[in-house]
């Protein structure tokens, strides 16, 4: 199969281009080539998808399957759907949970979700993150006007994937990494004391791996991206378990971690996989439809591991996107 990945140089796009390229694919990946390498035996094409010209340099070229990963822009999909949908064989749209307007409800399928309105517009990270809980349904309409323009163009071809929290070792957001990091440090770990709160997560390589077989066997609809729902208290402590180290979990009520400022999900000063209030249903996807389509689960030890080394590389001490370093969290036990 020649596979075009539009991306391909961090995370997911990576984890599909050497997914691809195990499994003995032949894989150009197009990207301005800023924010990282492309995986060994991959070919890049330098791309500027700003531009109304910018997949230029991949005129002339056809491709059996398209993996387009663009996070905020309706305009780049649309622009790389007019330029190969006309060829390619098979499509696939990663986009996103945060298309659902209902983060409350639990148990929601693609089938019943309801969406956010679609917004065919471009926007960056900055731009998202300025405006705060309105740039996620900034985010998230995007991606619904992208998954629209999929639809309508590849039709019974079009595979659309909408991941959670994605976790693996290329991830930059240290909302899964937080834990194993932490937990590899030992001694006395703030956990919130949340008994009935659901969480979700698919390691990043188990996502590639959905992603090309659709390609390979041409995989159709769209399916939510992610793994069953868990009670949060019971995965913490198998992540402790898995890491093996001397630990002591101390659960802590979201009242006193709110007052010790504290935030839920992920950024600074936060605890990661704490779901903020009235989004119970944003980490209770059903997704047995996913699994029945194919969608793999390694068990939680092969994720922790993976996570763990790529912790330790990067340094367990390190300044982090999310979680609190080890003197925020003394000062909430200070509290206790």
């Amino acid at each position: 199969m020649r596979l075009l990945v539009l991306g391909g140089t961090i995370f997911v796009g990576y984890a599909v281009a050497t997914e691809a390229l195990r499994r003995g694919h032949d894989v150009v990946c197009a990207a301005r080539g800023e924010s990282g390498s492309v995986p060994d035996g991959a070919r890049l094409v330098k791309v500027d998808r700003d531009a109304e010209d910018g997949l230029a340099p991949l005129a002339g070229e056809r491709f059996d399957a398209v993996v387009d990963v663009s996070p905020l822009s309706y305009p780049w999909v649309d622009r790389a759907l007019r330029e190969f949908a006309g060829t390619a064989a098979h499509w696939t749209f990663v986009s996103t949970v945060n298309v659902y307007a209902d983060d409350k409800t639990p148990g929601q399928t693609p089938a019943n979700g309801p969406l956010v309105p679609a917004l065919q517009e471009h926007a960056t990270r900055e731009d998202m993150y300025a405006r705060g809980e309105d740039g996620v349904r900034l985010y998230g309409g995007i991606k619904v006007a992208s998954e629209n323009a999929v639809r309508e163009r590849m039709g019974p071809h079009a595979f659309v994937v909408r991941p959670g929290l994605v976790t693996g070792s290329w991830d930059r957001s240290d909302r899964f990494g937080y834990w194993p990091g932490r937990f590899a440090r030992g001694g006395r770990v703030v956990v919130p004391d949340v008994p009935e709160q659901l969480a979700q997560y698919i390691d990043v390589r188990d996502l590639a791996s959905w992603i090309v077989d659709a390609g390979e066997k041409d995989i159709a609809g769209t399916y939510d991206g992610i793994g069953p729902s868990r009670l949060l208290p019971g995965l913490l402590a198998d992540i402790a378990a898995a890491v093996g180290a001397d630990v002591e979990l101390v659960p802590v009520s979201p009242e006193v971690l709110t007052a010790a400022r504290v935030n839920p999900w992920g950024g600074p000063r936060s605890l990661p996989l704490w779901a903020p209030p009235d989004h119970e249903g944003f980490l209770d996807h059903d997704v047995t439809a996913s699994i029945e389509a194919g969608m793999p689960v390694r068990p939680l030890a092969d994720a922790v591991a993976d996570a763990l080394e790529r912790e330790r590389e990067l340094g367990l001490d390190r300044e982090r996107a999310a979680g609190l370093s080890l003197t925020e969290e003394r000062e909430v036990l200070a509290k206790l």
